[in-house]
Protein backbone atom coordinates (compact mmCIF):
# COMPACT_ATOMS: atom_id res chain seq x y z
CA UNK A 1 0.00 0.00 0.00
CA UNK A 2 1.32 3.44 -0.92
CA UNK A 3 1.93 5.57 2.15
CA UNK A 4 4.41 8.17 0.91
CA UNK A 5 4.95 10.28 -2.21
CA UNK A 6 8.16 11.51 -3.76
CA UNK A 7 8.25 15.27 -4.08
CA UNK A 8 5.85 15.67 -1.14
CA UNK A 9 8.03 18.34 0.45
CA UNK A 10 9.48 21.48 -1.08
CA UNK A 11 10.54 20.14 -4.49
CA UNK A 12 12.86 23.06 -5.21
CA UNK A 13 14.61 22.62 -1.86
CA UNK A 14 14.92 18.87 -2.44
CA UNK A 15 16.62 19.52 -5.78
CA UNK A 16 19.03 21.96 -4.14
CA UNK A 17 19.95 19.35 -1.57
CA UNK A 18 20.23 16.56 -4.14
CA UNK A 19 22.55 18.55 -6.39
CA UNK A 20 24.42 20.38 -3.64
CA UNK A 21 23.46 23.87 -4.76
CA UNK A 22 21.69 25.02 -1.60
CA UNK A 23 23.14 26.73 1.47
CA UNK A 24 25.07 24.48 3.81
CA UNK A 25 25.06 24.89 7.60
CA UNK A 26 27.85 27.25 8.62
CA UNK A 27 28.58 25.08 11.62
CA UNK A 28 27.14 21.80 12.79
CA UNK A 29 25.74 21.26 16.28
CA UNK A 30 27.77 18.05 16.53
CA UNK A 31 31.10 17.24 14.84
CA UNK A 32 30.72 14.69 12.06
CA UNK A 33 27.01 15.25 11.41
CA UNK A 34 26.47 15.54 7.65
CA UNK A 35 23.56 15.36 5.25
CA UNK A 36 24.84 12.01 3.96
CA UNK A 37 24.95 10.56 7.50
CA UNK A 38 21.38 11.69 8.06
CA UNK A 39 20.15 10.12 4.83
CA UNK A 40 22.07 6.88 5.47
CA UNK A 41 20.53 6.60 8.94
CA UNK A 42 17.04 7.22 7.54
CA UNK A 43 17.51 4.46 4.94
CA UNK A 44 18.65 2.06 7.68
CA UNK A 45 15.52 2.77 9.73
CA UNK A 46 13.27 2.27 6.70
CA UNK A 47 15.03 -0.99 5.77
CA UNK A 48 14.60 -2.37 9.28
CA UNK A 49 11.09 -1.17 10.14
CA UNK A 50 9.42 0.29 7.06
CA UNK A 51 9.03 3.81 5.78
CA UNK A 52 6.37 4.56 8.39
CA UNK A 53 9.02 4.37 11.10
CA UNK A 54 11.05 7.18 9.55
CA UNK A 55 10.65 10.54 11.21
CA UNK A 56 13.00 13.40 11.96
CA UNK A 57 12.85 12.52 15.66
CA UNK A 58 13.63 8.84 15.03
CA UNK A 59 16.55 9.57 12.72
CA UNK A 60 17.95 12.06 15.22
CA UNK A 61 17.74 9.40 17.93
CA UNK A 62 19.65 6.96 15.71
CA UNK A 63 22.37 9.57 15.24
CA UNK A 64 22.46 10.56 18.90
CA UNK A 65 21.59 14.21 18.29
CA UNK A 66 18.66 16.48 19.03
CA UNK A 67 15.83 16.55 16.52
CA UNK A 68 16.33 20.25 15.82
CA UNK A 69 19.90 19.52 14.73
CA UNK A 70 18.58 17.72 11.63
CA UNK A 71 16.58 20.73 10.49
CA UNK A 72 19.84 22.58 9.88
CA UNK A 73 20.47 20.10 7.06
CA UNK A 74 17.05 19.06 5.72
CA UNK A 75 13.67 20.82 6.09
CA UNK A 76 11.55 17.76 6.87
CA UNK A 77 10.57 14.19 6.08
CA UNK A 78 9.33 15.00 2.57
CA UNK A 79 12.70 16.30 1.44
CA UNK A 80 14.47 13.54 3.40
CA UNK A 81 12.50 10.92 1.47
CA UNK A 82 13.63 12.43 -1.84
CA UNK A 83 17.24 12.16 -0.68
CA UNK A 84 16.68 8.56 0.47
CA UNK A 85 15.32 7.54 -2.94
CA UNK A 86 18.35 8.93 -4.71
CA UNK A 87 20.70 7.42 -2.14
CA UNK A 88 19.55 3.86 -2.73
CA UNK A 89 19.83 4.34 -6.52
CA UNK A 90 23.60 4.58 -6.20
CA UNK A 91 25.51 2.04 -8.32
CA UNK A 92 29.08 1.81 -9.54
CA UNK A 93 29.68 2.36 -13.26
CA UNK A 94 30.92 -1.23 -13.62
CA UNK A 95 27.39 -2.46 -12.81
CA UNK A 96 26.19 -1.44 -16.28
CA UNK A 97 26.80 -3.26 -19.59
CA UNK A 98 27.87 -1.13 -22.53
CA UNK A 99 26.21 -0.91 -25.95
CA UNK A 100 28.37 -3.77 -27.24
CA UNK A 101 26.38 -6.12 -24.97
CA UNK A 102 23.17 -5.41 -26.89
CA UNK A 103 19.88 -3.87 -25.84
CA UNK A 104 18.53 -7.09 -24.31
CA UNK A 105 21.46 -7.47 -21.93
CA UNK A 106 21.03 -3.83 -20.93
CA UNK A 107 17.31 -4.21 -20.13
CA UNK A 108 17.97 -7.49 -18.30
CA UNK A 109 20.49 -5.61 -16.19
CA UNK A 110 17.97 -2.85 -15.52
CA UNK A 111 15.35 -5.39 -14.46
CA UNK A 112 17.61 -7.43 -12.20
CA UNK A 113 19.07 -4.39 -10.50
CA UNK A 114 15.55 -3.07 -9.84
CA UNK A 115 14.47 -6.51 -8.57
CA UNK A 116 17.39 -6.59 -6.13
CA UNK A 117 16.75 -2.99 -5.11
CA UNK A 118 13.16 -3.76 -4.12
CA UNK A 119 14.29 -6.73 -2.05
CA UNK A 120 17.01 -4.73 -0.28
CA UNK A 121 14.59 -1.88 0.39
CA UNK A 122 11.02 -3.29 0.58
CA UNK A 123 9.68 0.09 1.69
CA UNK A 124 10.26 1.31 -1.87
CA UNK A 125 6.92 -0.26 -2.82
CA UNK A 126 5.18 2.07 -0.37
CA UNK A 127 6.41 5.18 -2.17
CA UNK A 128 4.48 6.66 -5.08
CA UNK A 129 7.08 7.97 -7.53
CA UNK A 130 4.67 9.19 -10.19
CA UNK A 131 6.51 12.50 -9.96
CA UNK A 132 10.12 11.53 -9.28
CA UNK A 133 12.79 14.04 -8.38
CA UNK A 134 15.94 13.11 -10.27
CA UNK A 135 19.12 13.46 -8.26
CA UNK A 136 22.72 12.64 -9.24
CA UNK A 137 22.50 8.89 -8.61
CA UNK A 138 19.21 8.50 -10.47
CA UNK A 139 20.51 10.50 -13.42
CA UNK A 140 23.74 8.48 -13.42
CA UNK A 141 21.76 5.23 -13.65
CA UNK A 142 19.68 6.64 -16.50
CA UNK A 143 22.81 7.86 -18.30
CA UNK A 144 24.46 4.43 -18.22
CA UNK A 145 21.22 2.75 -19.27
CA UNK A 146 20.66 5.03 -22.25
CA UNK A 147 24.32 4.63 -23.21
CA UNK A 148 23.81 0.87 -23.21
CA UNK A 149 20.78 1.23 -25.48
CA UNK A 150 22.56 3.59 -27.89
CA UNK A 151 23.00 0.86 -30.50
CA UNK A 152 19.24 0.32 -30.71
CA UNK A 153 17.96 2.14 -33.78
CA UNK A 154 14.61 3.21 -32.37
CA UNK A 155 13.43 6.78 -31.80
CA UNK A 156 14.50 8.01 -28.36
CA UNK A 157 10.91 8.20 -26.99
CA UNK A 158 10.44 4.50 -27.82
CA UNK A 159 13.61 3.57 -25.96
CA UNK A 160 12.27 5.30 -22.86
CA UNK A 161 8.92 3.54 -23.23
CA UNK A 162 10.62 0.13 -23.37
CA UNK A 163 12.52 1.07 -20.23
CA UNK A 164 9.30 2.10 -18.49
CA UNK A 165 7.60 -1.17 -19.49
CA UNK A 166 10.44 -3.22 -17.97
CA UNK A 167 10.51 -1.16 -14.77
CA UNK A 168 6.72 -1.48 -14.45
CA UNK A 169 6.96 -5.27 -14.77
CA UNK A 170 9.62 -5.43 -12.05
CA UNK A 171 7.62 -3.29 -9.64
CA UNK A 172 4.54 -5.48 -10.10
CA UNK A 173 6.50 -8.72 -9.69
CA UNK A 174 8.29 -7.38 -6.62
CA UNK A 175 5.02 -6.27 -5.03
CA UNK A 176 3.53 -9.75 -5.48
CA UNK A 177 6.66 -11.49 -4.16
CA UNK A 178 7.17 -9.26 -1.14
CA UNK A 179 3.48 -9.12 -0.24
CA UNK A 180 3.39 -12.92 -0.23
CA UNK A 181 6.50 -13.05 1.94
CA UNK A 182 4.99 -10.73 4.57
CA UNK A 183 1.44 -12.17 4.55
CA UNK A 184 2.18 -14.87 7.15
CA UNK A 185 3.74 -12.35 9.52
CA UNK A 186 0.86 -9.93 9.02
CA UNK A 187 -1.96 -12.47 9.42
CA UNK A 188 -0.43 -15.26 11.52
CA UNK A 189 -1.68 -17.75 8.92
CA UNK A 190 0.72 -19.84 6.84
CA UNK A 191 0.32 -20.28 3.09
CA UNK A 192 -0.85 -23.90 3.55
CA UNK A 193 -3.35 -22.90 6.23
CA UNK A 194 -4.68 -20.14 3.99
CA UNK A 195 -5.55 -22.56 1.20
CA UNK A 196 -6.89 -25.21 3.59
CA UNK A 197 -9.47 -22.68 4.79
CA UNK A 198 -10.71 -22.25 1.22
CA UNK A 199 -10.28 -25.87 0.19
CA UNK A 200 -13.73 -27.33 1.06
CA UNK A 201 -15.54 -24.42 -0.58
CA UNK A 202 -13.51 -24.62 -3.76
CA UNK A 203 -13.92 -28.40 -4.00
CA UNK A 204 -17.71 -28.03 -3.85
CA UNK A 205 -17.55 -25.25 -6.44
CA UNK A 206 -15.52 -27.42 -8.85
CA UNK A 207 -17.87 -30.39 -8.31
CA UNK A 208 -20.93 -28.26 -9.05
CA UNK A 209 -20.26 -28.31 -12.80
CA UNK A 210 -20.40 -24.53 -13.05
CA UNK A 211 -16.68 -24.17 -13.71
CA UNK A 212 -15.77 -26.99 -16.14
CA UNK A 213 -12.57 -25.42 -17.47
CA UNK A 214 -11.17 -24.78 -14.01
CA UNK A 215 -12.25 -28.21 -12.81
CA UNK A 216 -10.48 -29.77 -15.79
CA UNK A 217 -7.07 -28.35 -14.91
CA UNK A 218 -4.41 -30.86 -13.85
CA UNK A 219 -3.82 -31.29 -10.12
CA UNK A 220 -0.33 -29.80 -10.30
CA UNK A 221 -1.43 -26.63 -12.11
CA UNK A 222 -0.82 -24.36 -9.13
CA UNK A 223 1.99 -26.37 -7.56
CA UNK A 224 4.97 -24.13 -8.34
CA UNK A 225 8.28 -25.95 -8.00
CA UNK A 226 11.62 -24.34 -7.20
CA UNK A 227 12.20 -23.43 -10.84
CA UNK A 228 9.12 -21.21 -10.92
CA UNK A 229 8.95 -19.90 -7.38
CA UNK A 230 10.19 -16.43 -6.53
CA UNK A 231 13.22 -15.58 -8.66
CA UNK A 232 12.40 -18.31 -11.17
CA UNK A 233 8.95 -16.91 -11.86
CA UNK A 234 10.44 -13.42 -12.15
CA UNK A 235 13.00 -14.63 -14.69
CA UNK A 236 10.32 -16.48 -16.67
CA UNK A 237 8.22 -13.32 -16.93
CA UNK A 238 11.22 -11.16 -17.74
CA UNK A 239 12.27 -13.47 -20.55
CA UNK A 240 8.82 -13.45 -22.13
CA UNK A 241 8.55 -9.69 -21.76
CA UNK A 242 11.87 -9.16 -23.53
CA UNK A 243 10.81 -11.63 -26.23
CA UNK A 244 7.87 -9.32 -26.83
CA UNK A 245 10.19 -6.31 -26.91
CA UNK A 246 12.37 -8.13 -29.47
CA UNK A 247 9.37 -8.74 -31.71
CA UNK A 248 8.37 -5.09 -31.43
CA UNK A 249 11.93 -3.90 -32.19
CA UNK A 250 12.12 -6.17 -35.21
CA UNK A 251 8.81 -4.88 -36.47
CA UNK A 252 10.04 -1.32 -36.06
CA UNK A 253 13.25 -2.12 -37.90
CA UNK A 254 15.41 -1.60 -34.81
Amino acid sequence: MTTEHSGSGDAARSMELLWGTGERPSRGPKPGLTLDRIVTAAVAVADAEGIGAVSMRRVATELGVGTMSLYRYVPGKGELLDLMLDKIAEFGADAFPGPEAGWRAVLENVARRAWQLHHRHPWLLQVDQTRPLLGPNSVEVLEHTIRGMSGLTLPDPEKIRLLMIVEGYVAGAARTRLSSATAEKRTGITEDEWWKIQGPFLVRAMESGRYPHLAGLSEDTFAFDEDYDGDGLFELGLGRLLDGCAAYIEKRGG
